[in-house]
């Protein structure tokens, strides 16, 4: 882990598609990271995101991303942690969290990270934490200010959600 010998720091996205030039600003602001995940639709912009991202990468398919090499769905372990990762077009998160709910307890997955309504959330359920980056480029919560998730952990192991703004000094919102 680069970030520190016994943390981790996990740069999350969502919905940025196809405006790399933002997502270059946010790794620029945030880096070093361990690990940066795309949770969908960068609309066939994986190369060249690859291109500037110098750590592990992950991507999932969104409901935009047409003729894209990533599964709609993956589950990985990081920071000792079961992190299931999708978009959410496929579990009509629009109307709520329960088929996504399901899908974290029958994966058994400890993280839950997606996207798709390009607003930003991070909240407990089953003792899961679920969180929605919000979009890096076309927001859609109050405000409308993009937005991007960090996920560090600590040195006793537990995960630190944080979701941030490019323009601000302080996360919008944490737990």
């Amino acid at each position: 882990m680069g970030y520190g010998e016994d943390t981790m720091k996990i740069l999350a996205v969502s919905d940025s598609h196809g405006k790399t030039d933002t997502l270059r600003a946010v790794y620029e602001k945030v880096k070093p990271v361990d690990l940066f995940l795309h949770m969908g639709d960068c609309e066939g912009d994986e190369s060249e995101i690859e291109s500037f991202i110098s750590c592990r990468k992950e991507f999932v398919c969104g409901n935009c991303d047409f003729f894209c090499p990533s599964p709609e769905e993956k589950v990985i372990h990081a920071c000792g942690k079961k992190i299931l990762l999708v978009h959410g077009h496929t579990y009509h998160i629009h109307r709520g969290l329960d088929t996504l709910r399901y899908r974290a307890a029958e994966c058994e997955a400890d993280i839950v990270l997606f996207g798709h309504t390009h607003v930003p959330l991070i909240t407990y359920l089953d003792g899961r934490l679920f969180m929605n980056p919000g979009s890096i480029t076309l927001p859609r919560q109050d405000g409308r200010r993009p937005t991007f998730g960090i996920l560090e952990t600590d040195r006793n192991g537990e995960v630190l959600p944080s979701v941030w703004t490019l323009t601000g000094g302080k996360p919008v919102s944490y737990l």
